[in-house]
């Protein structure tokens, strides 16, 4: 595995994927999207899962790196960058439980078109492409969940999109803080100036005015690279609309029926 310098952030997974598993996959139960697998299909796929644990920060792969395996975050969170030319980099979306990472490698290409980086620490089931295209091809439900899931992250991408041109850092910064905080067990996320910038495609200078200004209104408190939701209700409502109508969409996508063309 090659270190990358902390601005572009730490360890790439998925070019040299030989981190050590957990192969007790009994525990893979935690991921949304692979729960509404059939029972059929998740029991043809269980000799495949391994549940792996990585740090903040690490790279699962680069954009255009070819991927071996699906990723199901159990409590893990990836974050989908788009990279330009010069090296610049920001967020245009996130995975926690609710989803998986690599499923249109898995259906078509095996190449990524985003920097995937581990946003949340925690374990991810992993279950490699050619067991899942396989039942791709068997499972017209699998197919049409996995199809639909597709739909719901790309609204993400999009609402990113017009958040990222239109709304301001401090609105970003809640909407970014509530989704992790979704999803995290715990008030705290440690979260440096520095990593946030990099998520939210601005200089750390705008990150701090912002997290200063949060703090001041009693919404986060911060030291030392942790952050603690104080006002989680003055969050969302300092926040913009993107949180919301991201999570009203991924809420309609896992309330049954969860699949596609019913």
């Amino acid at each position: 595995m090659r270190q990358l310098s902390i601005t572009h952030v730490f360890v790439v997974l998925e070019i040299n994927s030989n981190m050590p598993p957990f192969r007790n996959n009994t525990s893979v139960r935690h991921n949304q999207l692979l729960r509404a697998f059939e029972p059929e299909v998740r029991n043809r796929l269980d000799p495949h899962l391994e549940v792996v644990s990585l740090k903040l920060g690490e790279i699962v792969c680069e954009a255009g790196g070819t991927l071996q395996h699906v990723y199901f975050p159990e409590g893990a969170v990836l974050s989908l960058l788009t990279v330009l030319e010069n090296g610049d980099a920001i967020e245009t979306s996130n995975i926690g439980r609710e989803g998986a990472f690599g499923l249109f490698a898995a259906m078509f290409s095996r190449v990524s078109f985003n920097r995937c980086i581990v946003q949340l620490e925690g374990p991810m089931a992993r279950c490699g492409i050619e067991a899942l295209h396989a039942e791709f091809r068997r499972s017209d439900h699998l197919r049409d969940l996995c199809v639909s899931y597709s739909e719901t992250l790309l609204s993400q991408v999009q609402q990113s999109v017009a958040c990222n041109a239109m709304h301001s850092v401090e609105k970003r910064m809640c909407r970014w803080l509530l989704m992790m905080h979704d999803r995290a067990e715990g008030e705290a996320l440690a979260y440096t100036h520095e990593f946030m910038s990099h998520m939210l495609g601005v200089n750390r200078k705008s990150v701090t005015l912002a997290a200063r200004s949060m703090q001041a209104a009693g919404l986060i408190s911060y030291r030392r690279g942790t952050m603690q939701v104080r006002d989680r209700a003055g969050l969302e409502a300092a926040s913009c609309e993107c949180y919301k109508t991201v999570k009203e969409r991924f809420n309609a996508f896992l309330s049954p029926p969860s699949m596609a063309a019913q």
